[in-house]
């Protein structure tokens, strides 16, 4: 039997992977083959989806990008053994984006069946529990904070440290929360490991609990996630009928129980505590600290609140050991990250690489520079909140220290890149916009500092006293750093203060006017 592999991710189902795989089922029905399509993950190159694969005795050869109304095309050229045809790739494996990559937790995404418990097997899967059920939680917690994995969601903190700290509470329940509410823009990581790798989620989740003595485990995801959505809630029914969550973890250890729950698309609710609440029922609003979440966060019981990424790159550190995975990275990020590489872009996807390229390194020698053919004037490191990196800066490593010291922050990985065509002083009015727009209205800063700031920035566009309303712009940005009661109004400057900074111009009307009729 051939087997045919057709993404399901929504990189691919936007641009007609559903009609793609309806076209072959009709032709495979017609044509009476024995063929099976298999909807699996992205491999991230997403300016290649949908890349359509077919299982041939040489192994799986790769077409794209595919169009609907390709499909007679293919299948007339020799699809099915691998034939010649013009979107021919061959073995994705070793395209050299895939090549020159590093990937520990996104191995097997675009690989597997999502949904196969046999084909996550076969993969590694579940090694890495085995191992830590047969560990103590503090063994666990050891072998996490040996590895050096830190938090993926922005803040960087160290995992290990958070565990510990949930381990030790005291407390009659403890739960593990999963942040999958990824609303940064130029971020995927989190949806395509939900739609490409759903029980490595679950096992990471499960691996915590055991760490923690947690028993009971939350997804929270946004509702823009339809296919993750789905394809996570199949993925924990299905371990719940196998025995690998439930009454008895594997049949061997402790109960824990997973739970997906879907957010109203609040950008605030990727902050901690605006999720708990959230996910308590009630509105999405900030929580003073302390106490901190590891000590009263759901229901007011001991919580670890990890983004998706840190859980899922857990399995493998229990796999293959804490000095296996340190030794990859720099200073203190180890491991690996997965760069998002998105905006005006030649070779946009998602890139899984240890810590220390440097920045230049990645848009113009992973990215391939702009699609647009124009040269890079701007790179936003760390969705909407993050700073903007001009050519100057295309030296940093890119770790949390390094981009720490130039006023930056990696954030959850994204990276949004500009050609020279762009406004700088438009994309700092724009984060304003975002965040008056996003604020929970909790605090006096990120709730007034926003509004006035949005008003500040729109009298300089019109030419009324620039020099004194980026006075007040700095001064209100100083205030909003130091005084938000959340990241979302103490991030908002580095977008901004970068974009003061580094592009002086654009705020006094030296910008070419050519290139901003290009813009608009």
């Amino acid at each position: 039997m051939t087997r045919i592999f057709i993404p399901l991710d929504s990189f691919a189902v936007a641009c007609g992977a559903d009609e793609i795989a309806d076209e072959f089922l009709l032709a495979i029905t017609k044509a009476d083959l024995d063929v099976t399509i298999v909807r699996n993950g992205s491999h991230g190159l997403a300016w290649l989806e949908p890349l359509v694969e077919v299982e041939t005795p040489e192994g799986r050869i790769a077409y794209g990008p595919i169009e609907p109304g390709d499909v007679a095309g293919l299948l007339k050229a020799g699809f099915l053994e691998g034939g010649d045809h013009p979107k021919r790739i061959g073995d994705v494996q070793e395209h050299p984006f895939l090549a020159n990559q590093t990937r520990l937790t996104f191995k097997r995404c675009g690989i597997i069946d999502p949904l196969s418990l046999d084909d996550y097997r076969a993969h590694g899967g579940f090694d890495g529990l085995k191992r830590a059920l047969a560990m103590t939680p503090q063994e666990i917690v050891g072998e996490v904070t040996q590895s050096g994995l830190r938090g993926r969601g922005g803040a960087g903190f160290p995992t290990g440290v958070k565990w510990k700290t949930v381990l030790e509470a005291e407390a009659d329940r403890k739960y593990i929360v999963v942040n999958a509410d990824e609303g940064d823009s130029g971020t995927f990581a989190d949806r395509m490991i939900m739609e490409g790798d759903p029980f490595c989620l679950i096992e990471g989740m499960i691996i915590a609990g055991l760490a923690t003595k947690a028993t009971k485990g939350f997804v929270y995801t946004r509702s823009e996630y339809p296919i993750a959505i789905r394809v996570v809630e199949e993925a924990i029914r299905l371990a719940y009928a196998a025995g690998i969550i439930g009454p008895s973890v594997m049949g061997t250890g402790p109960a824990f129980d997973i739970e997906m729950r879907v957010g109203a698309g609040a950008y605030v609710c990727g902050e901690e505590t605006a999720l708990l609440e959230s996910l308590e029922g009630k509105r999405g609003q900030v929580r003073a600290k302390p106490p901190l979440p590891a000590h009263k966060g759901f229901m007011d019981r001991p919580t670890v609140i990890n983004n998706i990424i840190s859980i899922t790159s857990v399995p493998v550190i229990l796999a293959e050991g804490a000095e296996q995975y340190k030794n990859f990275g720099t200073g203190r990020s180890r491991g690996t990250i997965p760069i998002q590489i998105a905006g005006n872009v030649k070779f946009g996807g998602l890139y899984e690489t240890a810590f220390g390229l440097t920045l230049g390194e990645i848009v113009d020698g992973i990215g391939g520079g702009t699609a647009s053919g124009r040269a890079v004037r701007a790179v936003q490191v760390g969705g909407p909140l993050g700073a903007y990196f001009p050519r100057e800066l295309f030296d940093t490593p890119f770790d949390y220290e390094a981009f720490a010291a130039r006023d930056g922050l990696i954030g959850h990985a994204g990276l949004v890149v500009f050609d020279e065509s762009v406004d700088m002083l438009k994309q700092a009015r724009f984060a304003f916009e975002f965040c008056a727009i996003e604020s929970c209205g909790k605090c006096t800063p990120c709730r007034i500092g926003a509004v006035r700031g949005l008003e500040s920035v729109e009298k300089i566009i019109a030419g009324d006293r620039p020099a004194e309303n980026i006075a007040l712009v700095e001064d209100l940005c100083n205030t909003m750093k130091f005084g938000s009661l959340c990241a979302l109004g103490g991030f908002t400057p580095y977008p901004v203060m970068s974009a003061i900074t580094h592009f002086p111009e654009d705020f006094h009307g030296h910008h070419p006017a050519p290139l901003r009729e290009a813009a608009e």
